[in-house]
């Protein structure tokens, strides 16, 4: 049983959408690693239709609960709660990524070590043990260019976003890690607050660690615990999802816009979106050059469409859709 007592070590806040299949895989693991811990564990669902709250209210007891009316998204359901977290770290803890025994011992200990460290990350793998990008550069409109349109092979020293060619065996300074394991320091969140209410799916974590790194705090990326992550769970329920399986295309295209309207201006979202058309049309080029077929052509003008259409919508990336 959980110890809630004022002042916990740690607060861990898991945002439950639809995934009712996989929380007593991800509890049961929270419980084996807190061991040691005073851990204060929040579940907050966003309306999920497929019986979790039943399941949680029945199995997890020892879980603080809130029941969200509607989805709110994952940024706004995590700063709901906030004023009930009482511990000194507060763990957002995704509810398809499994901990392992002695990650929230390890996570906690290295945050108290290093007092400018202010978001802290751990290596991901998946179901399959095969690692995935847990620490990041900043996206720009330049390297998402690259990225999309196959050219970051002519130009390889450019600062790819998911870059994973670099030594995951030591601790290491990075711009943002991913929020399904994302351990913060409940001072940068007096500070600088969480996620900025207008993202309502992706680009959160991005934004606050350059906000964070802009205060003056260390982001870090920790290699010496591995985290399951399955990724794209939650997803699943809310629409149709994009060719990757693990992200709802529309949602990353608004998120993008706004985040780099607010953190590169007018010019920096016209640039995603210009460069981002230029990409989708290297590619119908390079297909046709290699005289493939043109089924799923349509897939890349309906791309190029979304992004020039949530551009209109969200008023130049100013406001959130949704």
């Amino acid at each position: 049983m959980q110890r809630m007592v004022q002042g916990n070590d740690l607060t861990i806040i898991v945002v439950n959408y639809n995934t009712g299949h996989l929380l007593e895989e991800l509890i049961g693991s929270v419980h084996q690693a807190s061991k040691a811990l005073s851990v204060q564990t929040i579940v907050v669902d966003n309306a999920s239709n497929d019986g979790s709250v039943e399941l949680i209210r029945r199995r997890f007891g020892d879980c603080q609960l809130v029941v969200n009316p509607c989805n709110l998204g994952f940024g706004r359901a995590n700063n709901r709660v906030l004023d009930l977290a009482q511990g000194r770290y507060v763990l957002l803890l995704n509810s398809d990524a499994f901990v392992s025994p002695d990650t929230l011992d390890k996570t906690v200990a290295y945050m108290d070590a290093h007092p400018r460290c202010g978001i802290l990350g751990v290596k991901l793998v998946g179901r399959d043990g095969m690692l995935q990008p847990s620490a990041r550069y900043f996206p720009t409109p330049w390297n998402l260019f690259l990225a999309r349109s196959g050219l970051c092979k002519l130009f390889t020293h450019a600062r790819m976003v998911d870059d994973i060619t670099w030594d995951h065996a030591s601790v290491r300074q990075c711009d943002w890690v991913p929020g399904c394991y994302y351990l913060v320091r409940k001072e940068l969140i007096h500070q600088v607050g969480l996620f900025d209410p207008r993202y309502f799916l992706y680009y959160e974590e991005v934004d606050h660690c350059l906000a964070a790194k802009r205060a003056g705090w260390e982001v870090v990326f920790y290699p010496h615990t591995t985290v399951i992550h399955v990724g794209g769970e939650s997803a699943k329920s809310e629409g149709e999802i994009t060719q990757s399986g693990r992200q709802l295309e529309a949602l990353q295209v608004e998120s993008e816009l706004l985040y780099f309207r607010k953190n590169h201006g007018v010019a920096g979202v016209w640039m995603n979106v210009l460069l981002t058309t230029l990409a989708d049309a290297i590619i119908v080029l390079k297909r046709l050059l290699k005289r493939r077929s043109p089924v799923g052509f349509d897939v890349y003008a309906k791309h190029c469409a979304l992004g020039w259409s949530l551009l209109s919508r969200t008023r130049w990336g100013m406001r959130p859709t949704r």
